[in-house]
């Protein structure tokens, strides 16, 4: 089923504000944190959305050799800055170094995995 991107990147906004949220209950407030309520977890999430979507590509791109001699582990390093860089841009969200960071974006992707199963079944 062809979807919109309008469609595509609710979703993926939406599903980052999920893993987000999954990621801040596992971690713990100390490691990872969105202050506020709700809407400032939605609003972290399409932070994190945004950033994933224009600048990830061009990090892929960049650091291709990386990825390639890692046998792909980099890029669970590239998702770690993207998710620490979605944190300085959005102050709300707090991550306290590059490990949490790496682990939230490990977190964040099997939320992603499965969420993507799941609708892709329906």
């Amino acid at each position: 089923m062809n979807k919109s991107v309008a469609t595509r990147f609710g979703v993926r906004w939406l599903v980052s504000s999920l893993g987000l949220y999954i990621a801040s209950a596992l971690l713990g407030n100390g490691r990872l944190s969105v202050e506020g309520n709700w809407w400032t977890l939605i609003w972290a999430g399409l932070f994190l959305a945004l950033v994933n979507m224009a600048i990830k590509p061009v990090l892929i791109v960049l650091s291709f050799p990386a990825i390639i001699l890692s046998l792909g582990l980099f890029m669970l390093v590239l998702n770690g800055l993207l998710i620490l860089l979605a944190s300085w841009l959005y102050h709300p969200l707090y991550v306290k170094n590059l490990g949490v960071a790496i682990v939230a974006g490990i977190i964040i992707g099997l939320v992603n995995y499965l969420v993507t199963r799941i609708l892709e079944d329906i």
